[in-house]
């Protein structure tokens, strides 16, 4: 097929819409719903992502987007208890690939609502029991069982949108694009992130362990395709914090590293003690976590709303515990798709227990965010390598 028709583009007001190839045949194959063009933008990014993480690391790798960028990335590894608790699949068996798309969508579960799954392996039976019980548009993967493909095509009532890629697909090295009339061209971005562009390691702490090296990878081929500009942090294998789109890079830094501490502190034991009320379902348990480790929590209290969520009343989570919960983080990668202009991005990222950068280097200020890097003991490599995504 080299063509398909979309309802509308963007907005309902955009007619007509379709996806075609000028040559060849689509490399996509809808088997279930109606995908729209912001679904298959989010597909034909989020598939980019995940194939290349596994490129990469060797391990399934899954994504989780929403509006051309991702909430959450992942490649497979074992969940803690408390990660299977705060991610809400501590009821599910969980394959490789199943932990992955979990990991992923529990970096940001309140952005990843309604979002776009990326496999980069066959969707197994496990994968499509979690999916089917998230909200989510749609899923890319290069196949399906025929379990797993019967569990999806149940879900929303039988609207769920499910696109097989073409794994030996490759596009050309041209691509196009058109901004009021005019048509852009460019190279694709076909740049190889591997553990070689790990070499050039400008503090003088020079440590780096293995996992951190993959979780670098992770963070900048994460940030191959999230909206600049973006910064990313990463933790274990996981995203647990993307910023992007903003103007400012420290505003990016901020945005990412408050996600980052969220993660963490959904994770403290008070947070965890939470008695849910019966029947509440996972999006609603997701706003109450975050607002009851917010300061809108007293806010909630002054009002019985949240005698809807919760069984009983609990003990806030004051400023001085989660200040005390933060500081125990540690072990966090973070990565730039561009040079950090001031120190100022470190101090930021340094409260959010990063102890390892991957930026490209290149500013006339490159001495300054060293000399942060190495108040603090960090590891910092300059790979050399912009990584901006539009």
């Amino acid at each position: 097929m080299k063509e398909l028709e979309l309802k509308y583009g963007c907005n309902p007001n955009q007619k007509p819409a379709r996806v075609f190839m000028q040559q060849g045949e689509l490399p996509i194959t809808v088997l279930n719903g109606r995908p729209g063009y912001i679904n298959l933008l989010d597909a034909l990014n989020s598939w980019q992502l995940v194939r290349e993480l596994k490129q990469a690391t060797g391990l399934p790798s899954a994504a989780s987007f929403k509006h051309v960028s991702p909430a959450g990335a992942a490649v497979a590894t074992e969940l803690s208890e408390t990660l299977q608790k705060i991610y809400f699949v501590d009821d599910l068996q969980l394959s490789p690939l199943a932990s992955a798309y979990a990991a992923a969508r529990g970096a940001d579960r309140m952005s990843s609502y309604g979002d776009w799954a990326a496999l980069s392996d066959v969707c197994d039976k496990e994968t499509a029991l979690l999916l089917k019980r998230e909200v989510s548009d749609g899923v890319i993967a290069p196949g399906y069982t025929e379990e797993a493909l019967e569990i999806l095509k149940a879900k929303r009532r039988g609207t769920y949108n499910i696109v097989r890629m073409d794994e030996a697909y490759t596009p050309a090295p041209i691509e196009h694009k058109d901004v009021f009339g005019v048509t852009f061209e460019q190279g694709r971005n076909a740049f190889q992130i591997d553990y070689a562009l790990l070499g050039n390691l400008v503090t003088k702490n020079k440590t780096l362990p293995e996992t951190a090296k993959r979780d670098m990878l992770i963070s900048l081929i994460t940030l191959k395709y999230t909206q600049s500009n973006s910064v990313c942090y990463v933790k274990d294998g996981k995203t647990i914090g993307v910023g992007a789109g903003q103007q400012s890079r420290i505003h990016c830094t901020r945005l990412a590293g408050n996600k980052a501490d969220v993660w963490w502190l959904r994770q403290h034991p008070k947070v965890l003690a939470l008695s849910f009320a019966e029947g509440i379902h996972r999006p609603d348990r997701d706003n109450t976590i975050d607002t009851y480790i917010s300061d809108e929590w007293e806010d909630l209290l002054e009002t019985d709303n949240w005698k809807q969520f919760l069984k009983e009343k609990p003990e806030p989570l004051t400023q001085a515990e989660k200040k005390a919960w933060l500081a125990q983080l540690s072990g966090v990668t973070l990565g730039s798709d561009a040079f950090f202009p001031f120190g100022d991005n470190i101090e930021r990222a340094h409260k959010s227990g990063v102890q390892y950068v991957a930026e490209p280097g290149g500013s006339i200020r490159d001495d300054h965010v060293i000399d942060t890097c190495d108040k603090y003991g960090m590891v910092m490599a300059f790979t050399g390598m912009r990584l901006f995504h539009h």
